[in-house]
């Protein structure tokens, strides 16, 4: 198994739209991929298209206070 990567923007996107179910898939996703014991990218495409890798999630803790922060305002 390889590293999961989550495009960020994505997830402000589903934020916004307030599509809970769409977060969870994805973030059940993470929790499956760092279990099996690899790792989460977080990333952001930059102007030019390019993914620019500015987190990584190794634990379940790390995930969990990733969690927290996506559904803290919904």
């Amino acid at each position: 198994m390889t590293a999961y990567k989550i495009d960020v923007s994505r997830i402000e996107e589903l934020q916004t739209l307030n599509d809970r179910d769409e977060l969870e898939k994805i973030l059940a996703k993470a929790q499956s991929t760092i279990v099996n014991g690899e790792a989460v990218v977080l990333f952001r495409k930059d102007k030019t298209g390019h993914s620019q890798k500015f987190d990584e999630l190794s634990t379940l803790e790390d995930l969990d206070l990733y969690r927290k922060s996506v559904f803290k305002y919904l």
